[in-house]
């Protein structure tokens, strides 16, 4: 089984296996042996992800939330801290195991109406993301530099370019500058709390759940703020920029690093959370001063505090959040678009429409509305958000429940249990927020009042139609096949029983030439529908092989090895187990018989010529014969020349 050698590449394998953020897709190596060089270098995805739980959307609840409660509600931060973990390693365990962000996911699944729609959400999320960034940008700049809000919401729409030329640099590089951003927010909070002197009795109180009348419209805002909807496609996407190998124990090893990082990185978060409600509790709750706007508690922390240096440091905070919001805020937006839609668009470009789309309602609100509008567009774009969220909760947690789709790692009982109930919660909490808000924008409608409530019924019956269908679909589709086989069973006297189908163990024989690169594309397409493992067999068959066997070692059999070799770490990359076997002998059929014997394959991959029965008496035919031995379907695939 001689002739030229090939490789598989991107361009060769469908369009369906294209990889997640396929400019950075695997290129952090990870197989250091010491357990610090290992963490290092499955640490990052989970402190890019974790800025958009301190983004500025977040400081307005965290904000009232102290200032009207004072320490009460610190339960709540860490119960959305506990709800953050949960739903953030299971998308890092979709993208580590099945090699799909969620966004693929959806696509693959999903009929395409339904994915398009999910992706209209998204993009109307990421929107709704970026102009709480947008506004505390321009608030930052306002504080600090005394720019008026409408000129800093414009210069925000230069500061993308600026923030995408990291990317330019790599992954790491991302990382780095994301995390020392996080790293300033932190020190910036440290001296906040340093120099409000909270008291630690009440502090240590605020733990305990407890739930009024009173706190529970805040409650519910701070959770529905918390857990962001596209972090959820983000952290799938950027844990496959790890270099991870396919086997069940590298996998494995994978999802526990990533579980380290998560809890590191989002307790880092929960931190500057729980420290802007300790600051508005120990600062303006202590003293009865009710705050509404970010603005107010810049102006009001440096005589309550007695130093110029707390709103400074309070402003500097807020623009290191924006920022550092701003730019996993791009990835998550070419995550979203490339995986729905399976189109890619250039990171400026789509970076820069994104901006505009947020920049143009803030802007406009600020001229129509002033200074004090900006806060009630926060609110809104938080409402965005969580309205968004189910619809990013639910097949997150759909797919991880899915053996199919994970195998071994498919979420345990008591795993399932917890992220159902965190769903539901997730739920329930954010429809209560979408209620209230919408009875509120009603009741300021004046005359428009009817017609709020007309457009809101007519959207969550849509969205909740949506909804349903998706929490449902598992169940439908297994309806739907059993339905199938019922139907055609009912035809006893004919043989149109359809079997569900379902391969684990693909064999490709390989000959070296063109027809390699054709058969294992088909392979490997149908490996990662089915979460198949694929097993390469190249014969040697020169007189060097038949007199030494696994001891030759000639140029050609180096050759085929290294030939093998970068076959393996082609598909590899596309996170498809695959193992290879190199056999020695003079007919290349018994060794494949016998090799599909040992490993029993479930599906036989062959690559066809074409040839004449002439051409078949001087050249041979493998596949009648193999066709023969084995009883398994065999897929031939044909030279396309």
């Amino acid at each position: 089984m001689r002739g030229k050698q090939t490789t598989v590449s991107e361009s060769d394998l469908p369009s369906e296996l294209a990889a997640s953020l396929s400019e950075v897709h695997g290129t952090v190596e990870t197989s250091q042996v010491t357990l610090w060089r290992r963490l290092f270098a499955f640490a990052g995805p989970a402190y890019l992800v974790s800025v958009g739980y301190m983004d500025p959307g977040n400081w307005a609840t965290d904000l009232e939330g102290g200032a009207k409660f004072g320490y009460q509600l610190l339960w709540v931060l860490v119960l959305s801290n506990a709800m953050a973990i949960l739903v953030q390693t299971l998308g890092a365990r979709l993208g580590i195991v099945a090699g799909r962000d969620l966004a693929q996911a959806c696509r693959e699944t999903y009929p395409r109406p339904v994915s398009v729609a999910l992706w209209i959400l998204c993009e109307i999320a990421i929107v709704a993301c970026d102009l709480a960034e947008v506004l505390g940008a321009a608030i930052a700049l306002n504080l600090l530099f005394h720019i008026p809000l409408m000129l800093g919401v414009i210069a925000t729409a230069a500061d993308t370019l600026l923030l995408l030329w990291f990317q330019r640099f790599g992954i790491r590089v991302v990382e780095a500058f994301v995390l020392a951003l996080i790293v300033v927010i932190a020190a910036c909070f440290g001296i906040e709390m340093f120099l409000a002197k909270p008291e630690m009795g009440p502090l240590v109180r605020g733990l305990v759940p407890h739930i009024s009348r009173e706190n529970l419209y805040i409650i519910i805002g701070i959770i529905g703020a918390t857990v962001m909807p596209h972090n959820l496609y983000l952290h799938s996407a950027l844990v496959q920029t790890r270099r991870i190998g396919p086997d069940e124990g590298a996998k494995r090893r994978a999802c526990k690093y990533n579980l380290v990082d998560s809890v590191i990185a989002l307790n880092g978060a929960m931190f500057v959370n729980i420290a802007i409600l300790v600051m508005a509790a120990a600062v303006f709750f202590r003293t009865h001063t009710p705050v509404h706007e970010i603005q107010e508690a810049h102006l009001l922390l440096a005589p309550l505090m007695g130093t110029a240096v707390a709103g400074m440091v309070f402003a500097i905070a807020l623009l290191c959040s924006g920022q550092s919001s701003t730019l996993t805020g791009t990835m998550a937006g070419q995550i979203i678009m490339e995986g729905f839609l399976n189109v890619r668009v250039r990171p400026w470009l789509r970076r820069l429409v994104t901006r505009l789309l947020a920049v143009v309602p803030a802007v406009l609100t600020i001229y129509y509305l002033g200074d004090h509008g900006t806060y009630r567009l926060l609110i809104l774009s938080q409402v965005v958000l969580s309205m968004q969220l189910p619809f990013a909760v639910i097949p997150l947690v759909h797919f991880t429940n899915d053996r199919t789709r994970m195998g071994v790692f498919a979420n345990s009982g008591w795993v399932r249990v917890l992220a159902w109930i965190t769903a539901a919660l997730i739920v329930v909490l954010n429809v209560w927020l979408l209620v209230s808000s919408v009875r509120e924008w009603a009741g300021a409608a004046g005359r428009w009042e009817s017609a709020v409530y007309a457009v809101a019924i007519g959207l969550g019956a849509a969205l909740s139609t949506l909804l349903v269908w998706i929490t449902l679909q598992p169940a439908l589709y297994q309806w739907q096949k059993r339905l199938q086989r019922d139907t055609l069973g009912l035809h006893e006297n004919t043989d149109t029983s359809l079997p569900v189908l379902s391969y684990t163990r693909i064999l490709v024989p390989l000959d070296h030439s063109g027809l390699d690169r054709q058969a294992i594309a088909h392979a490997a397409a149908m490996a990662r529908v089915h979460g198949a493992k694929l097993f390469l067999l190249h014969v040697e068959e020169g007189v060097t092989s038949q007199v030494y066997g696994s001891e030759a070692s000639t140029a050609e059999v180096e050759a085929g090895q290294k030939y093998l070799e970068e076959l393996v770490e082609s598909l590899r990359d596309y996170h498809i187990d695959v193992e290879t076997a190199t056999r020695h002998s003079l007919f290349p059929k018994r060794e494949i018989v016998r090799y599909a014997r040992e490993v029993k394959p479930d599906l036989l991959v062959m690559g066809a010529h074409g040839h004449g029965r002439f051409k078949d008496l001087i050249f041979g035919n493998t596949i009648d014969p193999v066709r023969h031995e084995l009883q398994i379907p065999i897929l031939v695939v044909r030279d396309g020349k």
